[in-house]
């Protein structure tokens, strides 16, 4: 196993807080394989990189020789999470929580050693339980502590509604720590109460409290609101490599650096140094195409990440897209309906110039066509926008 320094440096990286990290460096000192452990909840058929943030750092536990379990939330899943939401959140059927599940297990072994990863599903324990036992756990936390919750008490001061079940999420995903007596549990900023809740019940169970370890949410395309599917700006896992290679180019200058510390294994030395030869005249597109084969490579193969570099270059690059053409930046308050963009753009004169230009399929960013009319591209992205076979601009919204 790594040293305590080295692992500690390795355990940082990317994370926003380590509470505690004092206790970390102690469980890490004894020298023993900790159990680390990170829940999921199948609320979707597929993940996308977004998720993948905290998978990469259960990889990097394996790495440094921990033992790490991916557990699926089949039973928290049919609860439905109240983290962030101002309303309760419609709960999943066991059917629906059941199908998406499958398809985590397929997807996690694309990031995760397979042969040093153990799967759970915290039915296993809840629902044995029973009615009972969950009366029983629900008395160990009192509704004070509840309304301590950000979210919670935002939604009672407003008179918002705050259904009873709500309050027993954080209770089982806590309960799991206990369960598995984790020594670490990774998740989000958004998933802090929780993770402290299951420091709580540890204690109260005879435990030695986990360490909790909070990951960043990740930004989707537009850089601003976290990568989501509902919001159409996320890149999945399971995307086709072109779709994938096309998406990350998207991004803006800025937030690729971030993707790098999150989502690259490539060490912070090697980070810093591309971000060198940036500042020294290296254009950042020809960064991003790394990050793109990587990301790639690691979700399809060396091949595919190969001819989506090739097919990207022969979309763009060798086609009729001339060298000098004129660089926009436009100001976007959160988006941009596509038909204003093009107008302010000057690739069209007005805007149902380019709506008819659409019905066409005459519009194309980045060598795609446009074909949703009422598409609103994200504030932050960056890409090369095109009307016909002859006008072309890059435009950057801000």
């Amino acid at each position: 196993m790594a040293s305590v320094a080295e692992s500690m440096e390795l355990i940082r990286r990317g994370a926003d807080e380590i509470l505690l990290e004092e206790s970390l460096i102690k469980k890490l000192g004894r020298g023993k394989p900790l159990k680390i452990k990170a829940g999921f909840d199948p609320t979707a058929p597929d993940l996308h990189l977004g998720h993948t943030v905290l998978i990469n750092k259960l990889r990097q536990f394996q790495d440094l020789g921990h033992e790490v379990t991916f557990l699926i939330g089949d039973f928290t899943g049919m609860i439905g999470d109240p983290t962030g939401k101002n309303v309760t959140r419609k709960a999943l059927s066991r059917e629906e929580v059941l199908k998406n599940a499958e398809t985590y297990q397929e997807q996690i072994f694309k990031i995760l050693d397979r042969e040093r990863t153990v799967i759970r599903f915290n039915s296993e324990w809840m629902i044995p339980m029973g009615s009972a036992g969950l009366i029983q756990l629900a008395a160990k936390h009192t509704v004070a502590r509840m309304l301590e919750r950000d979210d919670f008490s935002k939604r009672y001061k407003n008179g918002q509604p705050i259904a009873i079940h709500e309050f027993l999420y954080p209770l089982v995903q806590g309960y799991d720590s206990v369960a598995l007596q984790s020594d670490v549990e990774l998740g989000g900023t958004d998933q802090k109460f929780n993770l402290l809740v299951g420091r709580q019940l540890q204690e109260l169970y005879g435990q030695e409290p986990q360490v909790v370890l909070t990951m960043p949410i990740l930004e989707g395309l537009d850089g601003v609101q976290k990568m989501s599917k509902s919001l159409n700006n996320y890149i999945g896992i399971a995307d086709q490599p072109d779709d994938m290679f096309g998406k990350i180019m998207s991004i803006s200058d800025e937030l690729m650096w971030r993707y790098y510390e999150l989502l690259s294994f490539r060490s912070m030395a090697e980070i810093s140094r591309l971000q060198q030869q940036v500042d020294d005249g290296l254009n950042p597109r020809d960064v991003k195409v790394l990050l793109a084969e990587e990301l790639i490579e690691r979700f399809h193969d060396k091949t595919a990440a190969v001819r989506a570099n090739e097919n990207f270059v022969a979309r763009f690059r060798q086609g009729a897209m001339p060298d000098d053409m004129p660089e926009k930046t436009l100001h976007a308050d959160g988006g941009l309906l596509i038909a204003n963009l093009l107008k302010e753009a000057g690739l069209v004169a007005s805007t149902s110039e380019a709506l008819r230009m659409i019905k066409q399929g005459a519009v194309k960013i980045d060598g795609e066509k446009v074909e949703e009319r009422d598409l609103v591209c994200r504030q932050g992205s960056d890409g090369v926008y095109q009307v016909g076979k002859r006008r072309f601009a890059r435009v950057k919204l801000v």
